[in-house]
């Protein structure tokens, strides 16, 4: 069975989705000109300076925080891990790149979903990559929207949303504090089905208490390391930057990788974290309040950068500056490691509790999206009878095996990936459009308010 599976994960993930992939971010951000460079002050400013005017369920922090919620977690640790372990370091560069250029996939995403949104028989938000599907390519491509909406209930069901979540939680809580599987499971699964029952507001609130708690407290644990061993940083951008052009050679308990296996690993694994281009995360960013489609898209850009460049950079360069990545371990075991030989008192409790964090507030957030899929195809009547199985199914990854997790993972991410590609490929017209009015506007604005103040000084002077 795993053997199949590997076989079908080779598949989907060969080059064809790595070029869609890749190409779809590549094509935006020259058709939006650098736009994730250029504008990035102003994306994250946004995040706190958001005016939040306009129809929608939650406001744009709490929307990015959602976001974040879903994408900050065991990719940013144990998905590294698992992508250096198979691919050497070298993957990580692929990562950037994934990063780099799905950073105006995300904004696209984001832009999309609030142009095209709608409201469901219980008043809620509906949108997402579905909508924009059916909406902006039109009705002959419902067909699409459909399979984009079934994948995505299978990855909240069977790949990012539960098994690989509850695996790495049930895995370190048992490495670092020595907690039985079972008892974890059974907290875990209770704490879940607390929230998720409470739908979006409850997942939104929890999400924006924990999701920047847990950030700084990880952030600040790996940059401690990394001060500690600063003069072997600058090797280890080196051998990152190498290994992604050039096979690498098997040390310790690495078997070697070739630049196909590393780059591979880094895209799947960079998708899997920051998920762009899979089309989760304009789901929620539909929700937020806004006028500005734009405006959203810029916030939803950030989540990109603060998932991947800054979070998944401090994991792989830890591992890489300490060696750890040609070892025998993998997974949630290799990290912890690192952080034990880093922080010997508390290494362990630092990365059980930021793993944790991570992974738990990931299951809540693709509760919602799946939540938000199933509705698109059965209607409202579908919503509990999910969040039932949702449950069910968090119980039961406690006792998978994290190959097969992973595995599984990256296949229902790929077909998850495929329609939301075709989209942004078919409506990046419309994002451009959309762009340019924005920032016509907040050109139009920011002159208007030079205006009066330069008028009030020539009053004051007078």
């Amino acid at each position: 069975m795993v053997d199949v599976l590997k076989g079908l994960d080779s598949f989907i993930w060969g080059p064809p989705l790595l070029v869609l992939l890749i190409g779809t971010g590549v094509l935006l951000t020259i058709r939006l000109k650098l736009l994730q460079i250029i504008h990035l002050p102003r994306a994250l400013s946004l995040i706190f300076l958001a005016k939040n005017k306009g129809r929608g369920d939650i406001d744009s922090f709490k929307a990015l925080c959602t976001a974040l919620a879903a994408t900050v977690g065991t990719g940013n640790i144990v998905g590294v891990a698992t992508a250096v372990h198979a691919g050497g370091p070298g993957a990580i560069f692929w990562m950037w790149i994934a990063a780099f250029v799905g950073m105006a996939t995300k904004y696209a995403e984001g832009c999309l979903a609030v142009k095209y949104r709608r409201v469901d028989k219980n008043g809620d938000i509906a949108g997402g990559p579905m909508h924009y599907i059916e909406m902006g390519l039109g009705k002959k491509y419902k067909p699409l929207a459909n399979i984009f909406a079934f994948c995505g209930v299978l990855v909240a069901f069977f790949g990012i949303g539960t098994f690989a979540q509850v695996n790495s939680i049930v895995e370190i809580t048992r490495l670092s504090a020595n907690i039985p599987v079972l008892y974890t499971g059974v907290v875990l699964t209770a704490i879940v089905a607390i929230v998720t029952i409470g739908g979006l507001q409850s997942i939104a609130r929890t999400a924006s208490k924990i999701v920047p708690a847990m950030a700084i407290i990880y952030v600040l644990a790996t940059v401690g390391f990394l001060i500690m061993s600063y003069d072997r940083i600058p090797a280890a951008c080196l051998e990152i930057i190498y290994s992604a052009f050039h096979p690498t050679a098997a040390m310790g308990g690495f078997l070697g990788a070739s630049v196909l296996v590393a780059m591979q690993n880094g895209v799947a694994r960079g998708v899997f974290s920051n998920e762009s281009g899979l089309g989760s995360a304009p789901i929620v960013a539909a929700a937020a309040k806004t006028k500005w489609p734009a405006e959203q898209g810029l916030i939803s850009m950030t989540g990109t950068f603060i998932d991947t460049i800054i979070i998944c950079t401090l994991t792989g360069l830890v591992l890489v500056v300490s060696g750890a990545w040609a070892g025998d371990l993998n997974g949630a075991a290799m990290t912890n490691a690192v952080f034990e030989m880093a922080y010997p008192m508390w290494g362990s409790l630092i990365l059980c509790v930021g793993l944790v964090l991570f992974a738990f507030t990931t299951i809540l957030g693709w509760n919602y999206y799946g939540e938000r899929c199933i509705e698109y195809l059965v209607g409202i009547k579908g919503i509990l009878p999910y969040r039932i199985i949702f449950i069910i199914l968090v119980a039961c990854g406690t006792f998978l095996k994290l190959d097969v997790i992973w595995i599984l993972a990256d296949i229902v991410n790929g077909l998850m990936a495929i329609p939301n590609l075709i989209a942004l490929l078919g409506l990046s017209s419309v994002v451009v459009l959309e762009t340019k009015a924005y920032f016509s506007f907040i050109k139009k604005r920011e002159t208007r308010l030079h205006s009066v103040h330069s008028g009030t000084t020539l009053q004051q002077e007078e």
